[in-house]
């Protein structure tokens, strides 16, 4: 055993290298087959079926769960599996990627003439352009690499890096040919940070009716005090008879103009209260009532309709507690 720590990182960054070298060869070598294996996928009117066995099984396995997420309907099928009953799983109107470094895999091959029976579009993506598996393709895809990361050459590693980095490429290619957006990518995603990021929107945390802080302009920075105890937002919003936004007034303007502060039932809001504050319309995302209080170094944001009428109030805390941050 060799655990020499300048050995292990020579060995790493050999690794890395070898793999980055390996997926810059790929993106050199992208061509028309891309295209029309774009094509031939898109204009499948039902789930695209990837399948492939051992290492490049456990990669396609992958890029269908980030090609089903990303707006192409898919799913795995293992090769061993379909040919003892889960082949009934594919019908006319799939489309197959089919992943093999060798392009001889036999379990892949025995899957061939079911495919060519039902007449589905066949993409392969192999090591091997002269291989069994890219002659009866429809579409090839050529992820061959020059050597692997291996040092005894046999453990798939830079193979598998380009199967990966060309199927998301492929997935990222028809995404953005469907013009998916964000609320698609949020509508399979609705669990999870990543999920509450993209769906939440600010009329969905915010505190408004009786739970809104809000004191008129004439009112004592006292009043203003007392409103900020009861929410515990940390803020209170200044408004006219209207309702119409004139200001905030948060825990730092307390703090930055103690000294003035003689007597807060005497000094009225307008003289201690921030005009023109930031503030955020309720349809927004959650999320960008983060990057607003981040970017501000602010802790609370004032929600005002599309006439400027204040409506709501949210802090940094309920951004937490929603699980946006």
């Amino acid at each position: 055993m060799n655990s020499d720590p300048s050995r292990l990182l020579a060995t790493a960054r050999e690794v890395l290298e070898t793999e980055a070298s390996a997926i810059g060869m790929l993106a050199k070598r992208l061509d028309r087959a891309f295209v029309d294996a774009c094509r031939l996928i898109l204009d499948c009117r039902g789930h695209l079926v990837v399948t492939g066995m051992g290492k490049s099984g456990h990669i396609a396995n992958k890029l269908a769960a980030t090609l089903a997420s990303t707006g192409t309907p898919a799913f795995f099928v293992h090769p061993a599996e379909a040919s003892h009953g889960d082949l009934g799983m594919i019908g006319p109107d799939n489309a197959v990627l089919a992943l093999s470094n060798s392009g001889e895999t036999e379990e892949v091959l025995r899957l061939l003439p079911g495919l060519k029976r039902l007449g589905v579009g066949l993409v392969a993506m192999t090591g091997n352009p002269d291989s069994s598996l890219a002659r009866h393709a429809d579409v090839h895809l050529d992820t061959s690499v020059d050597r692997e990361a291996c040092p005894l050459g046999l453990a798939p590693t830079a193979s598998t890096s380009a199967q990966l980095a060309l199927g998301d490429a492929l997935a990222i290619a028809l995404l953005d040919a469907r013009g998916f957006t964000a609320d698609d990518f949020a509508r399979s995603h609705p669990a999870g940070s990543l999920g509450r990021r993209l769906l939440l929107r600010i009329s969905d945390l915010m505190h408004a009716g009786e739970e809104l802080p809000t004191i008129g302009a004439d009112e004592p920075v006292a009043e203003a005090i007392m409103q900020m105890t009861r929410s515990r937002l940390g803020l209170c919003a200044v408004v006219d008879d209207g309702d119409g936004l004139l200001g905030i007034i948060t825990d730092g303007d307390l703090r930055r103009h103690i000294d003035e502060l003689r007597d807060v039932r005497a000094t009225p809001a307008r003289a201690i209260m921030t005009a023109d504050p930031r503030t955020i319309r309720a349809g927004e995302l959650a999320a960008a009532a983060v990057e607003m209080m981040q970017h501000h170094r602010i802790q609370g944001v004032l929600v005002t309709d599309d006439e400027g009428r204040l409506v709501g109030a949210l802090n940094f805390q309920d951004l937490l507690q929603a699980g946006v941050v």
